[in-house]
């Protein structure tokens, strides 16, 4: 039988919301083992004047508990 947990993560990027995902989960992986899947719960942007400088993305990570 196996065990997962849930994680809830926020990673960001300068580039894109993508680029934000992708940087959250290897991120993520180089402390959580076993990861299965990444939920993107909520994305948001920060702006500078009429700029977007930031794309932010909340996650949530499960990954698999050894035995």
């Amino acid at each position: 039988m196996s065990i997962a947990k849930v994680t809830e993560i926020i990673s960001s990027s300068p580039k894109s919301f993508e680029d934000a995902i992708d940087e959250g989960v290897r991120r993520a992986g180089k402390t959580i083992q076993n990861i299965q899947s990444a939920w993107v719960k909520d994305q948001s942007v920060r702006v500078n004047g009429s700029e977007v400088t930031e794309y932010r993305v909340t996650m949530m990570i499960t990954f698999i508990l050894k035995d």
